[in-house]
């Protein structure tokens, strides 16, 4: 089991930059891939990041690639989405999520075996 605890969020205006965190618990770190995830109002859930487990593979989002950046530190089981350059469109609580396939790196939410509660990012105009 694999305890997952997001922080970071909050309100910035267009233009600025956030960092999430994500605090993974229970398990080795590094045994797992990591993702970044997040749903809108209205919307479904969809995918934004993604890391393997030592960090050596990602893949984005078309609609945040240049803007967002991924990364881990292992030996603090944290993950961290960087976030420049916000737009109102990046508006939604964003999901951390975790699967034992440390190798594989996937856009697939089902794999996702561990998820986070959330954190609000609202982005205004």
């Amino acid at each position: 089991q694999v305890q997952l605890v997001e922080s970071g969020g909050g309100l910035v205006q267009a233009g600025d930059s956030l960092r999430l965190s994500c605090a993974a618990s229970g398990r080795t770190f590094s045994n797992y891939a990591m993702g970044w995830f997040r749903q809108a109002p209205g919307k479904e859930r969809e995918f934004v990041a993604t890391i393997s487990g030592n960090g050596g593979g990602t893949i984005y989002a078309d609609s945040v690639k240049g803007r967002f950046t991924i990364s881990r530190d292992n030996p603090k089981n944290t993950v961290y989405l960087q976030m420049n350059s916000l737009e109102p469109e990046d508006t939604a609580v964003y999901y951390c999520a975790a699967h034992g396939a440390p190798r594989i790196v996937t856009m697939k939410s089902v794999v996702y075996q561990y998820w986070g509660q959330g954190t609000q990012v609202t982005v205004s105009s």
